[in-house]
């Protein structure tokens, strides 16, 4: 129990900052950066780039959101989202991407899956993120099965998995009661670690606020019933 005295106290403390201010700080930058170009490619998150008129989602993974807040193994807020999407725009780092189309999204008409490779590699982007750790592994995929990437670096805590989190697909409906994964998990600070990773609704954009959403920056559609 003494022995972890120091990463409970932090953890408090620094929830107890968090709020609303420094939040407010890593919430308000997030979506103040455009995508950003790799070559060919506009990198839009962590999982979603763009060449031409074609946007793809990289099939088998998941990768946080940008307004996504995680906790690293420091007890730190952490913006994860921003950082996935920086640590894809470093991978390709310049280079030409290839894409194989294979249709369009079913979540979303408006972009296609895709497996994208760099010019000159063998394994795919989306294999590489999901064993470095930068996204995580989803089922059912139509071609690349990432479940082994994924558990390889879960075992070493790479990236997201040094932290403390929960899978971006419970994020995006904010299931706050969903499972907390990652390295730095602690179930005996459920309830602060929660907090920080789902902080309270912060003022939104009047457009938003005007089309019925409930978060700002990405204005998240409300629930049912809320």
């Amino acid at each position: 129990m003494l022995e972890n005295t120091p990463f409970l106290c932090g953890l408090v403390l620094k929830h107890m900052r968090l709020r609303p201010f420094a939040i407010f700080l890593i919430l308000g930058a997030i979506l103040s950066a455009p995508p950003l170009l790799a070559a060919n490619a506009i990198v839009h998150d962590g999982d979603t780039i763009q060449l031409g008129d074609v946007t793809y989602r990289l099939d088998g993974i998941d990768a946080p959101e940008l307004d996504q807040i995680c906790i690293d193994d420091h007890a730190d807020p952490w913006s994860c989202g921003v950082d996935a999407r920086d640590q894809l725009t470093k991978l390709i780092n310049g280079r030409a991407v290839h894409c194989d189309d294979l249709g369009v999204d079913k979540t979303s008409k408006r972009r296609h899956v895709g497996v994208c490779t760099i010019e000159g590699e063998s394994t795919s982007l989306n294999q590489q993120l999901a064993k470095q750790g930068l996204a995580i592994s989803v089922e059912p995929a139509l071609k690349v099965h990432t479940k082994d990437n994924a558990a390889s670096a879960r075992a070493d805590k790479a990236g997201l998995w040094k932290g403390c989190l929960v899978a971006p697909q419970e994020f995006r409906i904010g299931k706050k009661d969903g499972a907390l994964i990652g390295g730095s998990c602690r179930a005996d600070r459920d309830k602060e670690i929660r907090a920080v990773l789902f902080p309270e609704d912060l003022a939104q954009p009047p457009a938003c606020a005007a089309a019925g959403f409930r978060r700002a920056f990405n204005c998240r559609a409300k629930p049912a019933g809320k």
